[in-house]
């Protein structure tokens, strides 16, 4: 089997690390987390990135391997599995509150990296298959107005003051999340909204109103089926992954701005208006999300095609390293507006 098709293999091991968070007690129901926000950063601060791109033979075989695709679409079925582990074992008798803690944790985790990570990336096919299985990925997570902004909204705004996703120079992480769920929360309805009469649709076939009625019976029915208690803690997983994927957004777009032609319109989105990092096991664990300057320069090309541009802003360390950085915003303005002003 090619080696890459292996290497793209690897971030399933979350998911056995989830089914086993959901069934042992103790260290091991946080051992995805520890992995994912210890091991990983602590690894990517002594190996270098790696920004070679795969040449022109390698990138044909690469694109017509259906096999890349398959590996997505496995987690589908996977992360429902894991999903009804978490609801089925979350009240097991004799938790402490510390293995309760762990397995929210690690179902948020699962939330942000399968459910909105794998969700987004598919939520770019054109292919109706593939969309529904993005929708499908993002129930899980309570985040399917996502597919409807991120696509339409946020790819076209991005860089600029009208995209609640990009984060402005000086703001905090915190402030950022209010900012950006919401902001991304209204401009869904809004998107949704022109569409629907655009096409002269009646408001029964708003597309945003149709997900929010998806989601209320998804969570009725985790309601009446393991109770109010397990609601409450998935409503919990829930938002973690809401705040991973937040948080991402922030690092991928911190303070770069597109620069404005007049009467509303600005130069195209380019590598240099996203930040870059191709640490390597943060990029196979994100399914190459890393690589975002080339993600937004060319939102259609698949995560296995992803390119390094030279002019493209470095982060200082992979995604998990430069997510707690950014959670301490005085370190965080320090080395990133060195860094924005370096890249002038």
């Amino acid at each position: 089997m090619n080696i890459r098709i292996i290497k793209y293999s690897i971030p399933l091991l979350f998911n056995i690390g989830a089914w086993r968070s959901f069934h042992y007690t103790g260290f091991v129901t946080w051992v995805p987390v520890v992995f994912g926000f210890v091991i990983i950063p602590l690894f990517e601060l002594f190996v270098k990135p790696d920004h070679s791109n795969l040449d022109a033979h390698e990138e044909a075989m690469a694109k017509d391997d259906r096999i890349y695709d398959w590996i997505l679409y496995c987690i589908v079925p996977i992360q429902y599995t894991v999903l009804y582990q978490f609801l089925t074992h979350i009240t097991d008798p004799g938790l402490t509150t510390a293995d309760t803690i762990g397995r929210i944790m690690t179902m948020g985790l699962m939330c942000g990296v399968m459910g909105i990570n794998v969700g987004h990336e598919l939520g770019h096919r054109v292919n109706t298959t593939e969309q529904t299985m993005a929708r499908m990925l993002l129930l899980t997570s309570l985040y399917m107005h996502f597919f409807i902004e991120h696509n339409r909204g946020h790819h076209k705004h991005v860089g600029t003051e009208a995209d609640p996703s990009t984060a402005r120079r000086n703001e905090s992480l915190y402030m950022f999340w209010f900012r950006s769920i919401s902001g991304v929360y209204g401009n869904a309805w809004k998107i949704a909204s022109d569409e629907q009469r655009k096409k002269g649709k009646a408001f029964l076939q708003n597309e945003m109103l149709h997900y929010q009625l998806i989601q209320i019976t998804f969570l009725t029915v985790i309601g009446y089926v393991w109770g109010l208690q397990v609601l409450g803690y998935f409503i919990i997983a829930a938002i973690i992954g809401i705040l991973l994927l937040e948080t991402v957004n922030y690092i991928e777009h911190y303070g770069l701005f597109r620069k404005p032609l007049g009467e509303g319109k600005y130069e195209r989105a380019m590598p240099e208006h996203s930040w870059n990092s191709d640490h390597v096991l943060g990029r196979i664990m994100l399914f190459e999300l890393s690589r975002h300057s080339d993600h937004h320069y060319l939102a259609s090309r698949k995560y296995q095609l992803l390119r390094y541009h030279d002019n493209s802003p470095q982060l200082p360390t992979g995604y998990p390293g430069s997510m707690i950085l950014a959670m301490i915003p005085p370190l965080w303005f320090s080395v990133m507006n060195k860094k924005i002003d370096n890249n002038q």
